[in-house]
């Protein structure tokens, strides 16, 4: 079971159990979870955070929602099996995370 982290500071053992971080990858960055992705295919469970810090650039970088948004509307993967958490600090962002997902999860279902 492929299982992915998207967090810009935090470690697995932050969020869940010490011993369960051989079975996550890590990626820090909206580019590096596109990339993973793309590479690797779409793993069974992504944990997400959304805020994810500043850009090379210094300015706000795309965040969880962002990452959540360009599964849904721009990856072209079947995500009806896929299991998410969101760990972020962020309560209105981790809210609209989890709905974006869940939502289009049961839209996907539904029309099986």
């Amino acid at each position: 079971m492929k299982k992915l982290f998207l967090d810009d500071v935090r470690t697995i053992d932050m969020i869940y159990d010490k011993s369960m971080e051989s079975e996550f990858d890590i990626v820090r960055t909206f580019d590096e979870f596109v990339a993973y992705i793309n590479k690797n295919g779409l793993p069974n469970y992504i944990s997400f955070d959304n805020d994810l810090g500043l850009g090379e650039d210094g300015k706000i970088a795309p965040d969880g929602l962002a990452a959540a948004k360009w599964l849904v509307y721009e990856s072209g993967l079947d995500l009806k099996d896929l299991e998410f958490y969101v760990h972020s600090a962020n309560p209105v962002a981790a809210e609209q995370i989890k709905g974006l997902l869940t939502n289009y999860i049961k839209h996907l279902k539904a029309t099986e």
